[in-house]
């Protein structure tokens, strides 16, 4: 039995509801980083404790 705590998952049904906040595009899930990530206004928005921070304040630009 793993007694690990984990934290909670994102839900990816969640995904479908959300876009970005600056442009309105759809917006693709990274697993690896727990990142929404923001074709079209090259940002990373995070997820933590299986919540997306929609803030572009709190969004990581991409290169």
């Amino acid at each position: 039995m793993n007694d690990t705590p984990r934290s909670p998952g994102f839900d990816r049904k969640m995904l479908e509801a959300l876009v970005c906040p600056q442009t309105h595009a759809v917006l693709s899930y990274d697993a690896e980083n727990q990142e929404l990530i923001s074709k079209a206004a090259h940002l990373a928005f995070p997820i933590r404790g299986g919540i997306p921070v929609m803030l572009i304040d709190e969004a990581r630009p991409l290169e």
